[in-house]
This record gives C-alpha cells, structure tokens and sequence, in this order.
C-alpha cells in the first residue's frame, strides 16, 4: 500500500478515502504474469457478478487510520453506540474518551510505537479498548488465544518481543507460570471482563452473562486505566507493522504474520464491498455485528473489530456463544449482521423448536453467514432459516490468517443453491481488489475446473512472518501467497474449497498444527517420538491423535499424559494418546502418518473403546 489511500470527496464535499489503489505495483516475472493473465480471464467469466457489489473496494469515511476514523465517529455520531455487552453500552464519543485514556495508561508504562503488546483476554469491552489504543500509539497489536496454557503463552510473548500484556484476571496462575520463563521482563495490566459493570452508570448485567461481576478488588486495573489522561494519537502511516496475528505451520511452533494499519483497512473496504454494504451515511441505521466469534481470532478481529469500526456500525459482543442469550440478544441490539458455525444456526432453530424461545424477535436481521466448520451448510437449513426470518442463508468466505481472511464473497451466487452443490466449500468470487489463481505443481496456473494450490495476491497478504525470513520466502512470491490449500474455478469464475493444508487439523473450526503439538508433547520426560494425526470426528469434525514411543525405561500413562497436556497446551490442541512400539518410515526417514492412521486408528484401538 501507498503511504496514504487516494482520498476523493463525496457529493457533500466531506473527503471520502478510495481504497482502490491499494494494489502492489505489478511484478514482472514471466510466472507471475502468467497468474495474472490466469486471474483476468477467470475475472471476464464472472458475468454473475451481483450489481450490489462494486468492482472496487468500498470507500472508508476517515481513511485508513484506526484513531483517525474512531475520532470521525465520535465528532458525527458521538451519541450512536459503538460497542454493546450484556446490556452495558459505550457510544462512539465514550469509545474515543476510553482508547484514548488506555493509550495514556500504556505510555505511561513505556509502551512506544512499533513496540508488542500482547492482548490475552475473552471477548469483552476492555478487548476494543486495548485494540484501539495499541493503534492509537502506533504500537504493535499482538492478540493471544484466551484458552492457551503457559507454555504457549510465553512462546508468543518470547517470539514476538511483547514489552506489556494485558490479560484477564482469571488468568493469572497461567501468566504467572509464563512470565519467568522469559528473558525480558513483561509488564502486565489486569482485567476481569465483567469489571464494566462496575463503572459509574453501568446497568446491571442482563442474565446472560456467563460470569459474575467481580469485588471491585477482583476487577483488575481497567478502573485506573480509565482514570488516566489521554495520549496524543500517532499519525497513521498504512504502511507501518501493526499486529502480529499467530498462525501455526507444518513445521515448528506457530509464526507472527504481520500486518499493517493498511491491510485492516482494506480486509474492512473490500469485505463492506463484498458483503454490498459501506458505511453508515446521515441518518441512516447503522449495522449491528453480533459479536461473538473470538476476537484473538483473525475472522472474530474482522468481524467484531474493523468491520463495526470502519462501517461506524455496532458490535454487540458476547464472551462466548450460548443460543438463548443469541437470539435475546439478536432482538434487543437490532442485529442486523450474523456470522457463525451452520451449527449454530441449526441451534438456534432446535431452540425455537422445542418452545424454549417460542417466538423471538429475528425481524432486524439482514445479512447471515454460516460457516461450514463440522456441520455443511446444506439446502434444508437454507431453507428453515429463510422459512423462519426471510433471509438467505449463505456460506461465508475462504480465507486464512496470512491473507487477513475476508478473501472471497457469496452474495447473489444462491440463485438454484448452486452454491450449495459444490463440494466441500463454495467460496464464490474474490472480493474486490483481491487476485486468486489455482495452479500446478510447477505453479503453473490450471484450466477452469482442474485442482491444484490456491495462489492469492491483494492488498491484505501479510508482509511477512515475523523474523521468519526462511518462511517467509517459502510461502510469498513476488507479493502472492502460496496458501498450501487445494482448490479450483467453476466456469462463472467462483471458487470452490477442496482441502485444508495437508497437515492442519480443525476443531470446531480451531486450526491444530501437528508440528506445535508435537514441539510441546517432546517437553515431557516420558515422551521419546511422538507424531500427531488427525482422526475424524463426527462432533468436532476432526481430533488429533498423537502416536508416542516412550522414551527408555518410561512407562507413560494415557491418562496421565491427558493431565500434563491439559495444564501445558490449549484444550482444543490436547490429543488422544496411541502408544506404539516403532514408527513407519519413508526412506528419506520421515514419519509415514498415513500408516500409523491406517494401523492404529480403528474403532478397537482408539483410546476408550
């Protein structure tokens, strides 16, 4: 990206900030304008190009700045509310007051621009707080799933150099078991989500709070966070590191992808385009996200953060997902834009279903995403969900942490359910300003309807892994990025999703890496070789399964094993134990898991049969 968007003015005169330029100069390898020759002819097959989605990425109100469009919010719609939690609310003018205040609270304690800031914290209000005053200070958002244990954690406070954390209250035995691992000192700022309950005014938190409000001893710092006095934001260059979003890998323990101010502006211009929305304009009813999905996550940072932020709509976030409170909250909040597993839309019809919410209000409802993590988004759920709130129910976008997700769109593609016939994923068409090409062993790029790896190039892909360089150059080529994904282009040009990166395994929906499972299980005495595989699953689509030979004179016990890896890595990470007595091997001696699937994963092997 340029170091400032293409800024242009609207029919009012107020200057409206063109994301469309955002594309890297064209490179001029003969491979890589092979794939872009591949991309422009796919692009001339998309004549069911919907006419509500623009062919460039929507325009952003304030630019591309973080500080810079929450200042423009709260001076044109200072009293709309921005972030909503179990009836609590904060308006765009409160939400301003309180980044600000945090910024004044992290300088004070040295945080400066370009520095690590760790975010270890649930879905709550202190998380929007945290993320816009690392932006507003220029510093570096580093987020860190919630469920990880104390190992993982100081992993990523290790590798990305993170000089300050903020954690949640209920996490201090694990923060506490990491920090002095660590060779640098970490400062820590505490939370307890719930403490917003605490604040001068704020309701009574409504039923569905899944946790008590805290003792104002047990609430952490965020009251004196609060209290401390503004620090000037600093300029936003769009070019300048941002976040450090943790993704695994094949091999070794997961790597920061960097990203820019510049590349969440334009995941949040050409998903609004993709979805045929932009911002909120003069009076006009803003949109209202449900937030629910994690915000550490890369989908949850897009939909629960840039997407409300840049469209200057709401976020009404809950800290976990429940059905009942869903459907409440759907209702009271007016929430007009839902994400979320196709499980949990067939939740929240077996809810109604059986009487317990009889008849909710879904009226506000525009825009619903499924997301075909263990149950496939099939016609007959479409069908329910429309029969019950007139809303076509669609597949949500392909996407992965290195390009910012948000890659694809699906609107106006369901005429027929043609979307739904296609196995396993529909994708549909690349959002605009975003490049996608299938392509052959040799990178070269494959006819219509043939598989091979998914290439994407757009203004979102990652700068790189961070102090990875090694990594880096294996996955980026000339500002596109191999994804290891396998796929392919139907005749009108929309992408279908075949298969994950040959070594991840997904439950519900959480990326496992072998390799990092893998590093960590080595950690343990008993542990000789160890080698993880995924088995299939049919409640969590798949677990991973790590096959151990004992080290010498060691006897592990599976259940033991289960304990030591329930308190050292995340729960959806923790695998069934296989012990086995030798490991098939391929004759450049790697592991064959293949066989050790085919040999050990039976219905009469696996651990409590």
């Amino acid at each position: 990206m340029t170091d400032t968007a293409a800024s242009t003015r609207d029919d009012s005169g107020e200057p409206r900030h063109d994301m469309s330029d955002v594309r890297p100069a064209p490179p001029h390898s003969p491979l890589t304008q092979s794939w872009e020759q591949a991309a422009d002819e796919l692009a001339a097959r998309r004549t069911l190009w919907p006419a509500e989605v623009p062919h460039e990425p929507a325009a952003l109100a304030a630019g591309p700045g973080i500080a810079e469009t929450l200042r423009h919010w709260a001076a044109t719609r200072p009293d709309a509310i921005a972030v909503s939690y179990y009836g609590w609310e904060a308006s765009w003018s409160e939400m301003e007051r309180r980044a600000s205040a945090t910024a004044g609270w992290l300088a004070a304690r040295g945080v400066r621009t370009g520095d690590r800031v760790g975010v270890y914290l649930g879905n709550c209000p202190q998380f929007v707080d945290a993320f816009l005053a690392i932006a507003w200070l220029g510093a570096v958002y580093v987020p860190i799933n919630p469920m990880y244990r104390a190992e993982e954690l100081r992993h990523q406070l290790a590798d990305s150099g993170a000089v300050h954390l903020i954690a949640q209250t209920g996490l201090r035995d694990i923060v506490d078991a990491a920090l002095p691992q660590l060779e640098t000192s970490v400062q820590v700022t505490w939370t307890d989500p719930a403490a917003v309950f605490l604040e001068p005014g704020a309701p009574a938190p409504t039923s569905g709070l899944p946790m008590p409000v805290p003792t104002a001893a047990e609430a952490g710092d965020w009251s004196a966070v609060l209290a401390t006095g503004p620090a000037p934001a600093v300029p936003v260059d769009p070019d300048r590191l941002a976040a450090l979003n943790y993704t695994g890998g094949t091999t070794g323990r997961p790597k920061g992808c960097e990203h820019t101010i510049g590349h969440m502006a334009y995941t949040a211009a050409s998903a609004l385009a993709g979805m045929g929305t932009a911002a909120v304009e003069d009076d006009a009813a803003p949109d209202v996200s449900l937030g629910f999905l994690p915000m550490f996550w890369i989908a949850g940072q897009n939909l629960c953060l840039l997407l409300p932020l840049y469209s200057g709509g709401e976020v009404a976030i809950l800290n976990r997902w429940h059905p009942r409170v869903a459907l409440e909250t759907i209702a009271q909040r007016r929430v007009t834009r839902l994400v979320a597993p196709a499980d949990g839309y067939v939740e929240l019809l077996d809810l109604i279903e059986s009487g317990e919410v009889p008849d909710p209000d879904l009226s506000s409802l525009a825009q619903c995403q499924a997301v075909s993590f263990v149950r496939k988004l099939d016609t007959q759920l479409r069908q329910q969900w429309h029969e019950l709130t007139g809303v076509t129910l669609r597949e949500s976008s392909f996407g992965m942490t290195e390009t910012h997700t948000s890659d694809t769109f699906t609107l106006g593609l369901q005429e027929n359910d043609r979307d739904l016939a296609a196995e396993p994923v529909y994708c549909g068409f690349p959002v605009p300003g975003t490049r996608i090409v299938i392509v052959d062993v040799d990178l070269n790029p494959v006819p219509v309807g043939q598989e091979g790896e998914i290439l994407v190039q757009s203004p979102s892909v990652m700068t790189g892994y961070w102090q990875n360089e090694r990594a880096t150059a294996e996955s980026l080529l000339d500002g596109w990025l191999r994804t290891g994904d396998t796929g392919r282009f139907d005749e009108v040009g929309a992408l279908t999703y075949l298969a994950r990166t040959k070594e991840m395994i997904k439950v519900k929906g959480m990326s496992v890496f072998p390799s990092d499972v893998e590093a960590l299980l080595r950690a343990h005495p008993d542990v000789g070789t160890v080698a993880v595989a995924p088995r299939e699953d049919a409640a969590k689509g798949q677990v991973p399964v790590a096959f151990v030979i004992p080290s010498p004179g060691s006897t592990p016990d599976a259940d033991a094993l289960t304990a030591w890896a329930k308190e050292n890595m995340a729960v959806f990470k923790v695998p069934e134990f296989v012990f086995v007595d030798a490991m098939p091997m391929t004759a450049t001696g790697k592991i064959r898991k293949t066989e050790l699937i085919a040999q050990h994963l039976t219905p009469t092997s696996l651990p409590g049969a």
